[in-house]
């Protein structure tokens, strides 16, 4: 054994090697009296009924989970979905070069950059909702200009639609797509990208062969970013979308506060974290299946 050996050099039962295990208890109590206990008791809750003026009886029954097989509530799902997928998809597309940008400007510029897209959380996101609808209604600033500029004959009712909804979750939620893309890219090694270019590997090759997998990490950390508060969304679609766009939290907050169906409420909250937390398993399951051929692969060019 080398001197050099950690073991020689750190025992087990040194006071560095030892776990603070301790320490995770402030969180964990924390996490589980205001996360796990108020989780539980909404699960206990989805199993109950309405009473008949409102509030939960305790009489146990999966009429809740049924309720939701309704072609209507079905509708909303979907709908959720799709403006979900694709306001991430969007600010993916978006994000991905600004981030590229942003990581690339001299050191002295990247910090403005960054303050310029983190600059809108400086505003209440209810305020900058109501922007929108000014910018958006058909008196709004899009179509004066589009008008004066001889563009457009006539305004374009955009507001009150599943277009301005999406325009809405798309700027609301673009800079958690943007910081961790560009932490990503920040720690992207350029002589890796250099030696590619001195290979003579094209445009798109270089990004999908040397940029794209190693900046995946932050890719997927944004699209998680995005995507779980933009499906669960309630402010823009109830603003921008009216009565005419209802999303899953609209639906949510529909019937905890108006409908006072608090089992049907607490029902339909399950259902979504139970589809997001499955798409999130499974994703890590075909990413672990695709690594797991690709070592193969690779162990496989190796012995021969």
């Amino acid at each position: 054994m080398s001197p050099s050996d950690p073991s020689t050099t750190l025992s087990d039962h040194s006071p560095i090697s030892r776990r603070p295990t301790w320490l995770l208890l402030p969180p964990l109590a924390w996490l589980g009296a205001f996360f796990f206990v108020p989780l539980l008791l909404v699960l206990a809750i989805s199993f109950a009924t309405r009473g008949t003026y409102g509030g939960v009886e305790w009489t146990f029954s999966f009429a809740n989970y049924v309720t939701m097989l309704d072609p209507l509530y079905l509708k909303i799902y979907l709908r959720s979905l799709a403006l979900a997928v694709a306001t991430t998809a969007l600010c993916l597309l978006l994000g991905f070069p600004l981030a590229y940008y942003i990581a690339r400007a001299p050191a002295r510029w990247q910090g403005i950059w960054l303050l310029l897209v983190i600059i809108p959380f400086w505003t209440n996101f209810l305020v900058r909702t109501y922007a929108w609808m000014f910018i958006l209604r058909t008196e709004g600033l899009m179509n004066t200009l589009l008008m004066g500029m001889g563009l457009i004959e006539h305004p374009i009712e955009i507001l009150y639609s599943d277009t301005a909804v999406l325009i809405g979750l798309v700027y609301g939620y673009l800079p958690f797509m943007v910081l961790p893309l560009y932490a990503a890219v920040e720690r992207l090694d350029r002589s890796v990208v250099e030696a590619a270019w001195d290979l003579y590997a094209p445009a798109w090759a270089v990004f999908r062969r040397v940029i794209w997998p190693l900046t995946k990490p932050g890719v997927i950390a944004g699209c998680i970013l995005v995507f779980i508060p933009s499906l669960g969304a309630f402010i823009t679609p109830d603003l921008l979308g009216g009565a005419r766009t209802m999303m899953v939290g609209n639906l949510i907050q529909h019937e905890y506060l108006v409908a006072r169906d608090w089992p049907f409420g607490s029902a339909i909250s399950f259902v979504l974290m139970g589809l997001v937390l499955l798409g999130m398993l499974v994703y890590l399951k075909v990413e672990r299946a695709r690594q797991g051929d690709e070592t193969v692969s690779w162990a496989g060019g190796d012995r021969q």
